[in-house]
């Protein structure tokens, strides 16, 4: 096994001085990982995470990081297992065989597409609100927007994928800019908020059942599963041996750019609002920059608040896109068909339009669910398929032993038993 693992690392070896380089196209990655991971669901999370008071938020705060990175690293070590060039499509097939490959390219696609229809609607709403509310003109007819939407981020993808992380990379510095403006322009309104439950300590039962709870809410907000396989391929590719430690490397850049913002903002708004307005805020159906603009009626907010949504949304349906087109290409290939490459990224670039399309226009009530049952797909394929590989693949034995895998299971199956009891109830 160990001349097999050295004519690898010969055959894919790199110079180090490659790898102590930081590149414009690491730079890159990281704030293509940024962007996917933070999008529309960053908007919602001050508001899910604030209701379960200060000591559970002090606790997911310090978690935030170590949940996000190591699970990543995890899934990302999985795909660098695999041949050159395979997706975390082809190395399951190649690790658990045919069928496991075909289960969890399955999987896969229906964990992540939910989550594009979802950002289909959302863009469509919110450009539709900014145009009636803020620019004061008629929007077009929703059918007639949501394709021109659609049609326009899909004209991204089709530049490829180094473009899509490209502008993805781009998007995200004018959000880390609105999330700062944001979270400072709260600064003088802080009431203390949150901190108002301080003085109150859980008891353990309590405060474990919280956790169990809002643990779910803090991974999803970080998650940016869908786009580690394309990262990882694209890694062993530039650094071949010294993939592992490179991805590794800005995994740690990205996820700490994560947390430092999103926790700044999260604790900005809690700061700001009560318990009480947290909650009028989730029976109203809003994002917290919705009713920030609300409570404030401050025509800065008003008009910044929709743009923030715009490019949070975009930036994440382009990163989810590169995960689900990714699942269906693999589904049409493990179905026996075997079209030209060209013909297979026409054939779903049309039918990614077309569903998106019609969802959009429908406007579902029902996307709430569909996300929640593609949560304990997710939980299970970035949290334990890659701890499972690691007791089971030879490729991965040098990963053993290590105390972060038991955390990652531990925080995997905490997140799916909560994902399922809350569906049921």
């Amino acid at each position: 096994m160990n001349d097999q693992a050295n004519s690898v690392d010969e055959r894919y070896a790199t110079t180090p001085a490659t790898l102590t380089n930081w590149s414009h196209q690491d730079t890159t990655w990281m704030l293509g990982l940024f962007g996917t991971a933070i999008g529309a669901g960053t908007l919602f999370l001050p508001i899910n995470a604030g209701l379960g008071g200060f000591w559970p938020l002090v606790i997911l705060a310090l978690l935030a990081f170590p949940m996000t990175f190591f699970a990543h690293r995890g899934l990302t070590r999985f795909v660098l297992s695999g041949r050159e060039g395979s997706d975390i499509t082809d190395v399951v097939e190649e690790h658990f065989g045919v069928k496991a490959g075909a289960l969890i390219t399955l999987l896969y696609f229906f964990a992540i597409f939910p989550i594009l229809l979802i950002y289909s609607v959302a863009l469509t709403n919110t450009v539709s609100s900014f145009m009636e509310h803020q620019l004061h003109i008629m929007p077009p007819p929703r059918a007639i927007l949501a394709f021109v939407l659609i049609l326009g981020l899909l004209a991204v993808v089709r530049c490829g994928e180094q473009v899509i992380v490209k502008a993805m990379s781009l998007m995200v510095y004018p959000f880390i800019v609105a999330l700062l403006f944001l979270a400072v322009y709260l600064i003088p309104h802080w009431t203390g908020g949150i901190l108002s439950t301080a003085s109150v300590v859980p008891a353990p039962s309590a405060l474990l059942n919280t956790l169990w709870l809002a643990i779910p809410v803090m991974v999803f907000s970080f998650n940016h599963s869908p786009i580690i396989s394309a990262f990882a391929v694209d890694q062993k590719r530039q650094y071949g041996a010294h993939a592992d430690e490179r991805s590794s490397q800005i995994l740690s850049r990205a996820h700490l750019l994560m947390v430092v913002m999103v926790l700044f903002f999260v604790f900005s708004c809690v700061l700001t609002l009560s318990p009480a307005q947290l909650a009028e805020a989730k029976a109203q159906n809003l994002s917290i920059l919705s009713y920030l603009a609300n409570h404030f009626d401050n025509p800065t907010i008003a008009f910044a608040a929709p743009l923030i949504a715009f490019v949070a949304i975009a930036k994440s349906f382009l990163g989810h896109y590169i995960g689900a087109s990714e699942g269906l290409k693999g589904l049409v290939v493990k179905s026996g068909r075997r079209p030209a490459a060209k013909t297979l990224d026409r054939m779903t670039a049309a039918f990614m339009l077309v569903v998106c399309w019609m969802v959009a226009t429908l406007n579902p009530s029902i996307l709430g669910m569909i996300e929640t049952l593609g949560g304990p797909i997710i939980a299970s394929i970035l949290f334990l398929m890659p701890m499972y590989a690691i007791r089971k693949v030879p490729a991965m034995a040098k990963y053993r032993g290590q105390a972060s895998n038991v955390f990652v299971t531990a925080v995997g199956l905490v997140a799916i038993t909560a994902l399922i009891y809350s569906l049921l109830s």
